[in-house]
């Protein structure tokens, strides 16, 4: 296994580095029948893409998605989705002086370590820029969930150590940062302006909800739902911790406090984040995310060469400040993705014909 593939029955192969022709992704195991088009992908693509100013990079991406394969006539015809987006704006000569030198805090140390061979120009494999591909391909899986009601949504709830005081969803469009408090979004701004002012870079927390998802998906032991929402989110490269319903808070408390007393009208509470044994309870899924500083600061930094001696550099290139808002179409595609492979599972188990 190579890790570039995901999911069982919904299968996303990712493909393409930072600073190649195109990154993009190809899908097996859509179902067919689903209305889907260019435009629809689109959607979410424009939410990820870079030079949308605050605090992303100002590396200008059009991020224009295309269809290559799997689609007639605006539906999905059950064959493999082909996927691919085009770099228009790499600017590799910025990582020229990077050749042989090791960035704190990314992964030319270890993909040197593993492969023996690595691409400096802005990571290469390792790039954010990968998850173009896996924000086009979870847009297709939210079609998929959308026909079933299902709906994802990622929010900004800490940067930079503020933190949203409410959870208002209608604010989540009213602000750059998807923060579901505005005066908290402001003062984000502002924290992001101070510390872009400093050649330094900020860390946040991300909140995903699904809503609508029924009882029943996931498996009971290796396969648990929130074991593969955790895998999933992980997989995103600034993410450094992953938390389900009350999470790490649940540490410090009762089982009496945390248990989710169930009512004939359903849960009285939603400690367990919508899932029980690994298994959906039919409860909103909650899971939430840390998201570390971006790496590449314009300040100076310790690190060592090729020929493993001491070096101090400062990154050039165009970064972002932080990883959010960027990364919130992110974390829903990884969360789409996981429960449409599921969905797809569960109704292969449905199914089954019945003994007589």
């Amino acid at each position: 296994m190579a890790g570039n593939t995901f999911g069982q029955v919904f299968r996303v192969t990712t493909w393409g580095e930072s600073h190649g022709t195109a990154v993009g992704a190809t899908i097996d195991g859509c179902p067919p029948g689903l209305t889907l088009t260019a435009e629809m992908i689109q959607q979410d693509m424009d939410r990820r893409r870079p030079g949308t100013g605050g605090a992303a990079s100002p590396r200008k991406e059009p991020d224009k998605v295309e269809i290559l394969s799997g689609i007639y006539q605006d539906t999905t015809t059950g064959t493999p989705i082909s996927l691919i987006i085009y770099n228009k704006d790499a600017h590799s000569k910025s990582y020229d002086h990077l050749r042989e030198i090791f960035r704190p805090g990314h992964g030319d140390f270890t993909y040197l370590k593993k492969y023996g061979i690595r691409d400096h120009r802005g990571g290469g494999r390792a790039s954010a820029r990968e998850t173009a591909a896996r924000v086009a391909a979870g847009a297709v899986a939210r079609r998929l969930l959308l026909c079933d009601n299902i709906k994802v949504v990622a929010m900004t709830v800490a940067l930079g150590g503020i933190v949203a005081g409410q959870r208002n969803m209608a604010h989540i469009a009213e602000n750059r940062l998807f923060c579901p408090d505005n005066e908290a979004a402001a003062l984000m701004e502002e924290r992001i302006r101070k510390v872009r002012e400093q050649h330094d870079t900020l860390g946040g927390l991300v909140e995903i909800i699904a809503q609508g998802c029924p009882a029943g998906l996931g498996e009971p032991v290796f396969n648990k739902l929130d074991a593969e929402l955790a895998g999933a989110l992980m997989s995103i490269g600034a993410v450094k911790g992953v938390e389900i319903g009350s999470g790490f808070a649940a540490a410090a408390g009762t089982g009496s406090k945390n248990n989710d007393p169930i009512l004939p009208t359903g849960f009285a509470s939603n400690n367990s984040g919508g899932i029980l044994a690994g298994i959906s309870n039919g409860d909103d899924i909650v899971a939430r995310v840390a998201v570390k500083p971006i790496p590449s600061i314009a300040g100076e930094q310790q690190t060592v060469n090729l020929a493993n001696e001491p070096v101090t550099i400062k990154i050039g290139g165009r970064h972002d400040i932080s990883a959010i808002p960027r990364i919130i179409p992110v974390c829903e595609a990884m969360v789409c993705l996981v429960l449409a492979d599921h969905l797809l599972r569960q109704r292969a188990i449905q199914q089954v014909p019945k003994r007589s």
